[in-house]
């Protein structure tokens, strides 16, 4: 879509783009291990479940902005980060979601990075206008990380067998020529462009922050990992009553003091703007909105829902509430059984 086709200064909206599926295992990647026996009582078990791993397309302003560009291709994903994870060529990788909802990677005009793990910021050389922005701590520990997190940013000392990622290197997709010189950085709060801003959400990795889109609806938060699954943000009743916790705390992390006040402080910052943070925060990794979105395509000719907009056929309040939950988590699995039949 050409610049001078876009529709401009309209609602502020956005598109959940799921790039793939990753396997994680709930005890250790979704909740903190101390959470164990409270999650088990609500039927979560240490069985590696899939999870999606959503971009956010922001649409209806001056600029056309992509919250994170998702993970690589199966292959790359299985060898070197998680596997079995599932890309499902022509359909998964972000250039086929753009064109799902009829843009190409060249009509973005910003791409924001919650934060630069490799299902976040792959395919980034199709990217050919954007600015790229993330948060300068993350930039800086990117290039630096400690050995246990090498695999997490895509380092090149893990490559192996003579594999490369481009233009004949293995290389982190941020550091290509043509796509490093377009990365730019910030701190603290930041307006990026007219209702869409940025702050920190730091605990996940050093650098983390997420983005707050202005809609008619109000406000979205999309938190990429900040909050790893919407049960994060709710403790059971008995975990309040025996460990007086006041969330769920994520069990993948740097810094679990970090990790535990950003998710108070986006609830928080829900609650000030009068929205019901189930519904407000958009997961990088959420299986409920997975299967809302799925179940939205299979109704709707395969398009992608609208989010943002007050009068909307959009609704997944079947899918809302924690993914501790069991009847939501029934409903989302019935989902991804489809899903995964189609590979």
């Amino acid at each position: 879509m050409k610049e001078k086709e876009r529709k401009i200064n309209m609602p502020l909206t956005i598109r959940p783009l799921n790039s793939g599926y990753i396997p994680t295992k709930p005890l250790e990647y979704w909740y903190h291990f101390s959470c164990k026996k409270f999650v088990e009582k609500l039927g979560i078990t240490n069985d590696s479940d899939q999870l999606p791993d959503f971009t956010f397309l922001i649409e209806g302003g001056d600029q056309l902005i992509l919250v994170d560009t998702g993970m690589s291709w199966t292959e790359h994903a299985d060898k070197y980060h998680h596997g079995p994870s599932v890309q499902r060529p022509g359909i998964d990788d972000i250039e086929s979601r753009l064109a799902q909802v009829g843009f190409k990677p060249s009509d973005v005009d910003i791409v924001l990075f919650t934060h630069l793990h490799w299902d976040h910021v792959f395919y980034l050389e199709k990217f050919t206008k954007a600015r790229f922005i993330c948060h300068e701590t993350e930039w800086d520990y990117a290039h630096n990380p400690i050995p246990l997190h090498y695999k997490s940013y895509c380092r090149p000392i893990i490559a192996k067998d003579g594999d490369v990622t481009c233009n004949d290197e293995f290389i982190a997709p941020y550091d290509q020529p043509g796509v490093k010189e377009r990365f730019e950085t910030v701190k603290g709060e930041a307006q990026i462009a007219p209702g869409v801003s940025v702050y920190e959400s730091f605990g996940h990795c050093p650098g983390h922050m997420t983005v707050v889109v202005e809609t008619e609806d109000g406000p979205y938060y999309c938190v990429g990992d900040s909050v790893f699954v919407m049960g994060n943000i709710d403790a059971p009743q008995t975990m309040q009553d025996e460990l007086h916790y006041d969330i769920c705390p994520p069990g993948r992390y740097v810094d679990i003091v970090a990790a535990w006040q950003t998710i108070r402080d986006t609830v928080r910052r829900c609650h000030e703007a009068g929205v019901d943070p189930h519904k407000h925060l958009l997961l990088a990794h959420d299986i409920i909105l997975s299967a809302a979105v799925e179940k939205y395509e299979d109704t709707h000719e395969n398009r992608l829902p609208v989010i943002g907009l007050k009068d909307t056929d959009f609704v997944f309040d079947e899918y809302k509430g924690a993914i501790i939950d069991k009847d939501a988590k029934k409903a989302a699995a019935k989902a991804k059984t489809k899903y995964f039949s189609q590979k």
